[in-house]
């Protein structure tokens, strides 16, 4: 993995100072991260999970062959980052087209359209399937509705004792509604880790049961970040490290007045990753009126639609572009008779040298329009890179929020529509809360 930025935008003796004052700070607030110091100490537990997880995947593995025997689709049900982790390496690592090795992924339970869980639970009637809930507490709104009306049709479908080969809950360890519901019924549970938050949670079973179902090598995935969390823990020189650096590159731009980050790519198979690293950095960095906007774009396709703004809008964004790798196969484009469309001055080059030359293209232009780039490039787009990215990510999140000085590992904002939402519907002990939000509503 390789980390850079245009000289342009590093191109006076204070710019390059400022950028090494970001660098030092990296490193100082990384120490903190390694030695548990700093704010939210007690949400560490994925900075160790790459080597403590490797115990749990043959149990997990074991579990997915159960359920796979049984069933041709999997629901997964949860919200954030009780599926968003999940969903990212599977959309990135399945192919679009061919027959998937493992179990059809469904997913549910991460909004409250009726419509969707509708056409849901009539799809499900006439076909053989098998859920995965996760959810800590067992009470989060979206989630445990829809495992409701799941459980009710699977229980319908299959019987009370037919259930316990086609359930697995993901929960708490001893407590909450979901591991007591879980318990009654004799459903498999795994555990989700006290000291590990939901979108730092990719490599518990909370993402490794659904992505192992998906027919993906789960081994792969813990590999590339076990790698990459030994070699950032040992690198030392903050240029060298690839967390670092982005961390001290995004600091520096924000400094600059740059407050969005456009996160980039130029295939449709990244969409759910930069949805993923959104959650991540916006849950993790947006408090105290500080943090970077974290947005996203896949290109070409979104050239066409939002590239005048990051061309010649107004100048408060950066982008971070990540490169691929060249795909395992390519298109080679040849002549077409009478040349209709114009393009047979393509002819003998293949679709991704066309790609790169529109990344190159891109690149020019975002430049002359005083758009600065970070550019993360991979070797390839395999499992043991999306695990290497993914976990250089949330290191990087962790070092970023201590370099804000806010606690990247809470959420005390989300806590607000919740509690609105309550209040509303009438649950009880929100009294004081629904009156003041009735009051409040003549202001919407």
């Amino acid at each position: 993995m390789r980390l850079k930025i245009s000289d342009k935008f590093l191109g006076h003796d204070a710019d390059r100072e400022a950028l090494k004052k970001e660098l030092q700070s990296a490193l100082e607030k990384s120490h903190l991260l390694q030695e548990k110091k700093g704010k939210g100490a007690e949400f560490l537990g994925w900075l160790d999970l790459p080597a403590k997880i490797k115990s749990e995947i043959s149990e997990i593995e074991k579990a997915v062959e159960r359920i796979s025997a049984k069933a041709e689709y999997l629901v997964v049900i949860g919200i954030g980052g009780s599926y968003l982790g999940a969903r990212a390496v599977i959309e990135a690592a399945s192919p679009f087209f061919e027959k998937k090795k493992g179990m059809k992924i469904l997913y549910a339970g991460h909004h409250l359209d009726a419509s969707y869980h509708n056409e849901l639970l009539e799809f499900l009637k006439d076909r053989e399937f098998a859920v995965n809930v996760i959810s800590k507490s067992g009470t989060t709104t979206e989630p445990a509705l829809a495992f409701r009306y799941i459980l009710s049709l699977a229980e319908k479908k299959y019987g009370k004792d037919g259930l316990k080969d086609r359930i697995i809950a993901t929960t708490d360890a001893k407590k909450g509604a979901l591991k007591k519901l879980a318990d009654s019924y004799g459903f498999q549970t795994f555990v989700i880790p006290d000291d590990v938050g939901g979108r730092y949670s990719f490599l518990t079973p909370v993402g490794l049961i659904p992505i192992a179902a998906a027919g993906l090598d789960i081994k792969e995935l813990v590999n590339g970040a076990a790698d990459a969390a030994e070699f950032l823990f040992k690198e030392k020189n903050p240029s060298e490290n690839p967390a670092l650096l982005y961390a001290a590159l995004r600091n520096y731009l924000y400094k600059k007045g740059k407050s969005t980050e456009i996160m980039v790519s130029y295939s449709p198979k990244f969409y759910y990753l930069t949805e993923w690293w959104k959650q991540l950095y916006g849950e993790s960095e947006g408090k105290e009126k500080k943090g970077i906007f974290p947005a996203g774009v896949s290109f070409t396709t979104d050239l066409h639609s939002m590239g005048q703004y990051i061309q010649d809008g107004e100048r408060h964004l950066f982008e971070t572009v990540v490169s691929l790798g060249k795909p395992a196969k390519d298109l080679t484009i040849t002549d077409m008779a009478g040349d209709p469309d114009g393009l047979n001055y393509l002819t003998g080059k293949t679709m991704y040298e066309v790609n790169e030359k529109a990344v190159l293209g891109t690149k020019l232009a975002h430049l002359s329009g005083g758009t600065p780039s970070i550019e993360i490039s991979l070797a390839d787009f395999s499992l043991y890179s999306i695990g290497e990215l993914m976990y250089m990510f949330e290191y990087a999140c962790g070092v970023s929020g201590y370099m804000l000085d806010v606690n990247p590992f809470d959420q005390p904002g989300v806590e607000d529509y919740k509690n609105n939402m309550f209040a509303l519907l009438g649950k009880k002990g929100y009294e004081e809360i629904r009156a003041k939000a009735e009051k409040n509503l003549s202001e919407l």
